[in-house]
């Protein structure tokens, strides 16, 4: 075992207080990573406060982390110390089942390793990348590109790739008419790859308070929702409408814009459920479906995509001793966009 400096809560209500905890020695096929950064996302806040269900104390949230190879087991060839390199929302799985053979492991017929708050199979408590090193086996470490920065590579391993694999997934492309629920960490990046797939992106949000900003990352149109004529206006428009809010809204009411054998997508996952009536999808063939994020071919296949396109989040860097106020401000929707931990201040 190694230790590791790391901020965790040791209750659902914080605060964070800085603590050690414990890395596995490595197996042959295990990479031990200095973190750099790690990405701030919504999810953190759910399952630390147990909105999800019960976890357990002390909990190291952070599944958006970036750093270097600082050391690899005897039998890792996909990496070598030096390698820039990134972890997102899962640190295994079975590798067995069909969805694993597919090279899609976020849906494992057995369940993925989160990378905190989950069991591993050596019987360990995962904790995450609020932390100054992590182990995680070579299969689940991805590539950073050298054109991405780190810090701003951190939020692209969940918020990046859990908005990629939906629009790869349904078709995003010129001629497709693609709506995006929310302007914030992944409703920004979906706006921005969105666009670089070719498709018309349209955001529509609570107001018009940040019309200008999501112009400027790519959409076409901006339309609020707390205006009733919005949904007039644009009954039966969409191909795809991904929904990216953790918070309750009238799923029937986003239904009725999307265009016959249109798809809504949540990615956003509120504690709360979503009613929804039947009706908003028999008369059109349309649908309602949720997505994960990608797995770990696919999220390879994002970072090099967002590197060949240029397309990085907008973040703000704060230290560690900031993480408490960051939380509240991501509950008040109040960064743009991403809030990324500097670790060096672990």
């Amino acid at each position: 075992m190694m230790n590791a400096n790391a901020r965790a809560v040791f209750g659902p209500e914080g605060p964070f207080h800085l603590t050690t905890i414990e890395r596995r020695d490595l197996k042959p096929h295990d990479v031990l990573i200095e973190i750099k950064y790690a990405g701030i996302c919504h999810s953190d806040i759910h399952t630390a406060r147990g909105d999800w269900g019960p976890v357990q104390y002390p909990l190291v949230p952070g599944h958006e982390i970036a750093g270097i190879v600082a050391r690899v087991g005897s039998d890792v060839t996909k990496y070598a110390v030096g390698d820039r390199v990134g972890v997102g929302c899962m640190v295994d799985s079975c590798g067995e089942c069909e969805s694993c053979r597919r090279g899609e492991e976020q849906y494992c017929l057995k369940g993925h390793t989160g990378t905190y708050a989950a069991t591993d199979r050596y019987g360990q408590y995962t904790q995450g990348g609020y932390s100054s090193h992590i182990v995680v086996t070579e299969d689940f470490v991805v590539r950073i590109p050298d054109d991405i920065a780190l810090d701003a590579a951190a939020p692209l391993l969940c918020a990046g790739i859990t908005t990629y694999s939906p629009l790869r997934h349904w078709g995003a492309a010129p001629g497709k008419k693609i709506a995006v629920v929310g302007l914030g960490g992944l409703g920004h990046l979906a706006v921005k790859l969105a666009h670089a797939m070719g498709a018309e992106v349209t955001v529509l949000s609570q107001t018009l308070k940040k019309k200008e900003d999501g112009l400027k990352l790519g959409a076409d149109h901006y339309y609020a929702t707390n205006d009733p004529e919005t949904f007039n206006k644009l009954a039966g428009t969409f191909d795809l409408i991904v929904n990216t809010v953790s918070a309750k809204i009238d799923l029937n009411a986003y239904l009725s814009l999307l265009a016959v054998d249109g798809t809504l997508v949540n990615v956003g996952a509120p504690p709360e459920a979503l009613p929804v009536q039947v009706f908003s999808l028999i008369p059109h063939r349309r649908s309602f479906a949720g997505s994960a994020i990608g797995g770990i071919r696919e999220t390879q296949e994002m970072l090099d995509f967002c590197a060949e396109h240029h397309i990085t989040p907008e973040i703000e860097v704060i230290s560690a001793n900031r993480i408490d106020e960051a939380w509240e401000r991501v509950l008040a929707s109040d960064v743009r966009y991403r809030f990324v931990i500097d670790i060096s201040t672990v």
